[in-house]
């Protein structure tokens, strides 16, 4: 197989995790998660989302957390924002890298967004011109891309056209996101096929939820297509509220785990990441199904 040498994680438990959980996390806990993780090799930490603490009470102290992150020159923090206002928290809070985000299907995007698709892509135009004026890094991300539990499959031609425009509008990163789990291998390889000319020298994330189990399968899929880098989350946090029977993200022990037992350079210390997950477990009083960091450590492991 024609794999990479490195590929990279990009961290968002903080914030797709964190917010999927009923259970406050005090916001000292929170901190002492992302310390770990940054101790643990992680450069790219997704920390919160600017939205309305009404809807997402887990995120209300979103300012207060920039504010006491850990000053680090090699990490890039980054906060997901739903609209205009939403930019504007996350740079008067000290960001300088935000996403953005769409959803490919109508219905999810009026059940996550409370907007039909062309009022919202409409929208995040705005978003990210706002953003760029303001010099801040922006990822766009489009949700539902292999499939939503609403609309069945999504046509890989709008998937094409709104990437397209992403391209046109300047992003610096695009995230294509699995957000109801249905994503498999072939599905993966064949929307890489189908964007990869779109893009250009612009990186393609992509951002898979194990719902059905076919995470890391579709990991590896993806690896030999080229691309390298992905979204993961410590224990396998997150998931959505708006998709019935959504399940968290891929883990971030596991894939580093899957790309070390390839030769695959991540940068990252399995072992402190479990740490962080274990710590998290004890503090919810519940497992998450990433699989690693219950397992104890092999004398041989990658």
């Amino acid at each position: 197989m024609n794999l990479p040498d490195t590929v990279t994680l990009m961290e968002v438990g903080p914030r797709d995790g964190f917010q999927f959980e009923s259970q406050m996390i005090p916001i000292d806990m929170k901190l002492e998660i992302i310390s770990g993780l940054i101790e643990a090799g992680l450069k790219q930490i997704q920390v919160t989302s600017f939205v309305h603490p009404a809807k997402v009470p887990q995120m209300a102290d979103a300012e207060e957390l920039v504010r006491r992150l850990p000053e680090s020159g090699a990490v890039n923090y980054s906060g997901l924002v739903l609209n205009c206002r939403g930019v504007q928290r996350a740079r008067q809070a000290g960001l300088t890298h935000v996403e953005v985000s769409i959803s490919a299907s109508d219905t999810h995007s009026r059940n996550n967004a409370g907007m039909p698709f062309d009022r919202a892509a409409a929208q995040v135009k705005e978003m990210i011109a706002l953003a760029r004026k303001a010099d801040m890094n922006v990822r766009a991300g489009i949700q539902c891309a292999f499939g939503c539990v609403y609309e069945g499959e999504i046509p890989r031609k709008r998937i094409r056209k709104i990437v397209r425009d992403f391209v046109t509008y300047g992003v610096d990163a695009i995230a294509i996101s699995d957000t109801t789990g249905m994503a498999n291998p072939l599905a993966v390889k064949k929307m890489i096929a189908t964007i990869g000319p779109e893009t250009g020298s612009i990186p393609i994330i992509l951002h898979f939820h194990d719902t059905r189990g076919l995470g890391l399968a579709n990991v590896l899929a993806a690896v030999q297509s080229g691309i390298t880098h992905f979204d993961t989350a410590l224990a396998g946090m997150g998931g959505c509220p708006f998709v019935p029977g959504a399940a968290g993200n891929i883990a971030t022990e596991d894939t580093a785990y899957l790309m070390a037992s390839m030769g695959i350079e991540t940068g990252i210390d399995i072992s402190k990441v479990g740490r962080c997950s274990l710590r998290l477990e004890k503090l919810l009083n519940k497992q998450f199904p990433g699989k690693i960091h219950h397992l104890p450590p092999r004398p041989d492991k990658p």
